[in-house]
Order: structure tokens, then sequence, then C-alpha cells
């Protein structure tokens, strides 16, 4: 007998080969028939594999990411096994789960696809869906691997082979079909209700601009139709959201080939919302005693050198700027961390100077690959709300708690309540990704944990999502349409420290190191902004709006007296413009409408007459005829 212990931590004993189906099989037939997969001591399985031992189970189901993920996995082999039936003689790649579906890389040779196929291949995936095959996991040597996908002719496999040691290699098999994989998948096709498959894109294999250009076909699928109906509904939803199209229509930013892709040029209404966001955040960092600086858009290589950044980032920035002077080269400043170390070392410190806490918009650059630029969200140049605290050891869980504060501040202003915080952790089982000794690595990630213990926050744990230089605590929001965004972060670093050797002077009269916490509330301007135009609709919150009123008068004689209007309003801080065209009201009603403007001010002859608006509300209709006064009053109550 082995004894496995459940979530809630009781344990129950089970013969040796048990199965993870096995153990939802003995607590409710209705559990079972949903579980997907398993993991079996933090290791997700196959539901069906057997355990030889004592182990901690947990199960899966369509209602957690791991399920999910196992789906979406097996989703991908019904793809490629339908590609196989109905294209002979092409060569499949990879095909993973991905966030929301999966997709399925292939070699088609002298086949063309386009989007008339899919239909076909959705088609012939729910016909073999409906046969319940079994996903069949089988050990095999390196060597019967080779063999057969040698008899099979395909390359790519092969490939993927030659990285793998011998004894850790398996076969799935559904079906008709096999494939490599290590899985772990579901226990059969039947499983499999809903699938559409959404789009044909290209890929290069493994990510190589130099290899072979692979055909990347992705797809999502469901255990219910109703679940994938919904789905396209919110991609239809997400569409008129679309952060490129809506800061197209609402004129707040463009780009421009002979500019450079990936290059966001603000234009004037989008630099007023910007401007708004940076006001807001100065302000509330002015509250808590930061400093603003400013730091050049480009650094000496020697300084991402030092601090570790040019290894890491080297190949994903521009190529370094030769200058005259032989030897020299400077790079577009990747991160302004560095700038800011170099800031610290400016002069000596006290601890009685401490905390010092910098904060910058600062401007950075990274080469992101063409194919991976999308609007604002994935940019070459981009605005970090930056700041770096220099603190004391015994200063980290005060000032991370401040922080803390600001970040929860800052979202809950911007609308965003529905929120987690992920607690970014090294990989034990990884030390090369990271800098810095244990000991420093030890300090910062107990700071971490229990600043948040002490707060009322909903976190969860990742393993190797920290940073190179320490680990940190990212805010995950979800947007109006349930959408999860990774936005502010927090990071505690001993690292950068020691490699800028600062030092500040203790109590005991001796040389000590600071620690130092990287922090972005909004992460970047850009991309808070992509995500902010999504949540909204492009209905920003009053008192972000770019124009917060247009002034529609019904005929040209009024315009002097509207602009009188706007020059009142003005007074009190709102601002908006005046719809001079020679349109009828109708017409300017409606294209306000469709620029969001928050209020509509129409002024005809009676209005001029009494010194009154008639007030319409964007989406709502008419409010009523008031004063200039009495729609202040209005007006700032909604602030």
């Amino acid at each position: 007998m082995i004894n496995i212990t459940l979530p809630d931590g009781s344990v129950r004993q089970y013969e040796k080969g048990t199965s993870a189906m096995d153990v939802a099989m003995s607590i409710s037939e209705g559990l079972a028939r949903n579980v997907l997969s398993a993991s079996v001591n933090g290791e997700v399985w196959d539901a069906s594999r057997p355990i030889e031992s004592d182990a901690s189970v947990t199960l899966h189901t369509w209602r957690d990411d791991d399920g999910k993920a196992t789906f979406w996995h097996s989703s991908a082999h019904l793809m490629a096994e339908a590609l196989e039936a109905l294209y002979p003689g092409i060569k499949l790649g990879i095909g993973p789960a991905i966030d929301k579906g999966f997709y399925y890389d292939v070699d088609a040779g002298d086949y063309t696809f386009t989007p008339a196929d899919l239909p076909k291949i959705e088609a012939k995936m729910k016909e073999l869906a409906k046969t319940k095959s079994a996903y069949v996991r089988k050990d095999v040597s390196k060597a019967d691997a080779i063999q057969y996908f040698t008899e099979k002719g395909d390359e790519y496999k092969l490939e993927l082979i030659d990285g793998l040691e011998d004894g850790s290699i398996t076969f799935y098999t559904q079906g008709n079909f096999t494939d490599l994989c290590r899985g772990p998948h579901i226990p059969h096709t039947g499983s499999i209700k809903a699938v559409k498959c959404m789009s044909i894109a290209g890929a290069y294999w493994r990510g190589d601009e130099k290899r072979q250009q692979m055909t990347r076909i992705y797809g999502v699928s469901f255990p219910k139709q109703k679940e994938l109906t919904e789905y396209l509904e919110l991609l239809e939803e997400a569409k008129k959201r679309d952060h490129r199209k809506l800061g197209q229509e609402l004129e707040l930013f463009m780009f421009s080939e002979k500019v450079g892709a990936g290059l966001p040029i603000w234009l004037p209404k989008g630099t007023q919302l910007r401007e708004r966001l940076q006001g807001f955040l100065r302000e509330e960092q002015e509250k808590r005693g930061y400093q603003m600086v400013i730091t050049p858009h480009i650094g000496h290589k020697n300084l991402y050198e030092t601090s570790g950044h040019y290894a890491k980032y080297g190949e994903d920035s521009f190529q370094p700027i030769q200058t005259p002077r032989e030897g020299e080269e400077f790079l577009l400043k990747p991160m302004n961390c560095p700038h800011h170390c170099e800031i610290f070392a400016n002069r000596p410190h006290s601890y009685k100077e401490l905390p010092i806490r910098l904060a910058e918009f600062g401007t950075v650059y990274r080469y992101e690959q063409s194919g991976e630029l999308h609007g604002l969200s994935r940019v070459r140049g981009f605005t970090q709300d930056d700041a770096h605290i220099f603190c004391t050891q015994d200063q980290v869980k005060g000032e991370f708690l401040n922080v803390l504060d600001l970040t929860k501040t800052v979202l809950n202003k911007m609308g965003f309540e529905n929120y987690t915080a992920q607690i970014s952790l090294r990989d034990p089982e990884k030390p090369e990704k990271y800098i810095g000794t244990n000991e420093n690595w030890d300090a910062a990630e107990a700071a971490i944990i229990e600043a948040t213990n002490e707060v009322d926050l909903e976190t969860v744990t990742a393993l190797g999502e920290a940073a190179f230089y320490g680990p940190k605590l990212d805010f995950m929001i979800k947007d109006a349409l349930g959408r999860s965004w990774q936005l502010g972060t927090i990071q505690v670093d001993y690292n950068l420290p020691d490699r800028f050797e600062l030092e500040y002077i203790g109590s005991d009269n001796s040389a000590h190191r600071p620690v130092m916490i990287h922090r972005a509330p909004f992460g970047s301007m850009e991309r808070f902004i992509s995500i902010l135009i999504e949540h909204t609709g492009g209905k920003f919150p009053l008192w972000l709006a770019p124009d917060q009123f247009a002034i529609l008068p019904i005929a040209d004689r009024l315009n002097d007296h509207c602009k009188q209007i706007e020059i009142e309003l003005a007074k009190h801080d709102i601002r908006g413009f005046i719809d001079s065209r020679t349109e009828k009201i109708g017409k300017k009603i409606r294209d306000t409408e469709l620029k969001k403007v928050p209020f509509m001010l129409i002024v005809g002859d009676n209005e001029k007459e009494s010194n009154t608006v008639s007030v319409r509300r964007q989406g709502q209709g008419v409010v009523g005829t008031m004063t200039i006064e009495e729609f202040v009053s209005h007006f700032k109550t909604l602030l």
C-alpha cells in the first residue's frame, strides 16, 4: 500500500500502482469524469499514470490552469493527427499549449495553407475526437525513437530527439497518430467537444530566422460548445476594444515606418493622457518622499557590462554605437537602474540619509523582433515609471510595504480592482540564470514573503520567474473582459549594489552595502496605456479623458457664444473643444459619441438666451438643461 496526500492534508491509502484517476474515482464518479490530469509531487502527470510510492496528489480539471494546459496540449495532438490525415507528407514541428489554446508548427512542403483550410481541419478534429481514442504514454529508447522518425522522414522530430537523454524519451499515441512528447495528456479525445481553428501564421523553426519557416496553425478547444461560443463572443468584443484600433480613432498615438517600427509617436490627445497619468503618479510619489531625476538615453557599454544587463539583454538590444574615439562604444539604455546606481555613488552617504528614493520616467530601448511587435503593448522604445530605493537591511520590509501601498493606490485609481500578486522566485535547479550569492537571494526572497504576509493581498508563488538580479512581486490584473495582464512590479535586489560597489556609512562608522528596491507601478507607460484603453474601451475615467466635454453649437452664429463657455469652463480646469463644423447637430452628436467624449454641451438659440447648455452624457443620453455653474458643480461630483 502507498499513502496519497490530498490538497486538504488528508491521507488515504491505495494499492501501489494506483493512478490519480483511481483516486478521483474513490472520491466521486462525478469528479473522475472531470479530471484532466494531476500533479504528483508537484509534477503534472497523466491521470492514468501509475503511482508507485507515497505521493502528494492534486487533481486538475478544466477549472484550473494546469487542467486547461493539459486539455489544450492534447488538442494540439488531435490537430496534428487531423493534419496528417488530410495532408499526407507534411512534417511536424512542435505543438504546445499556449495562454489561450494551442498551435502546431508544420512544414507543409509544396502545399500552401490558407484560411480556407481551417474549416476542413476543424471538421476532421471533431470527427477524430468522437472516436474517444485514449492518449497512451510509452517509454522508448533513444535508438527506437530515432528509428521511428527516420522511417517517417521527419527531420524536425529527429533534431528534437538529438537533444534528449536516453531513458527520458516518451511517445504518446491516440488513434493512428504517434508523437514525440513528454506529456501529460487528458484521458481520451472524447473530452474535446468544441474546436475552432483560429488563424495561420509563419514561424521560424525553433525561433531562428536562419532556419526553415514553418506554418503555424492556431486553435482553441473547450469541453462544451457553449464555452466556445462565449469565447468567440469575447473575442469580438476584444476586437472592438483593440487599443491599436481605438488609438487611431481617438487620435492618441501613431507609428511611422520612416521613424521606425516599434517606436510610438504620441499625438496631442495621447500626450495629454500620458502626462496626466504621470502627473498623478508624480504627485503620489512626492507624498512618499521620492526625488525625481533624469538620466541620458544612452550609456557607455561598460556601464551595462558592470550591471550585467549587457550579458543578459545584449542580444535583444540595439547594436553598440561606435564613436570616433577608437574602442569607445555606447548603448541605447536597456534599463534605468545602472544610471540610478551611479547617482547614488556620486557622493558619500550616511545611514541617516537612507532611504533614498530616486524616481524617473525613463525611456529605454530593446530590439524586439519585428514579428513580436504589437501596437503599444510590445515596442522597441518605452518609458518606465521607474524608481529605485536605496535603503538599509532593516528598512527593506518597511519600504516594500510602502511600495505595496503605492501600487495598490495606483491600480485602484485606474479601476483595476481584480488583481493578484505573483511572488516570483528563482529556480533552485537553474542557478546559472542568476547573479549574486545564495545568502543575498535568501534574504531578498524572505523580505518579499514576510511583507506580503503582513497585508491583505492575494498572492501566488512562481518559481523561476525572478529577475536575474533578484526576486520580485508582479501584479497580475484582470481587465473588463476577464483577461489577465502583468502590470506593476517590485523587486528586491542585493546584487546591483555589490556590482557597483555602493556604500553608505553606518552608525558604527563603517561602510555597508545598501539594499536596492526596484519599483514600477505602471510597468511601462506604453503597455499600461494599451491595457487601459482596452479595459475601458476608450471611455477613460473622467479625470483622465483628454477631452472632458465637446460644445456643439447648432449653428455657426453661436460659435462666439460657445467660445465664452469654453473659456469659463477652462477657469475650473475642465477641458474640451468646440465642434464648429458646419454640420447638422445629429451628425455632431454621433461623431462625438464615437470619440467617447464624456459630456456634450449642446447650444441653441434658447440656450444662448437663458445662458444654459443642454447636457448629454456619453453612452447615456440627455442629462438635462443646466447653467454653466450647475454643470461645473455636477461635473465635480463625478471626479
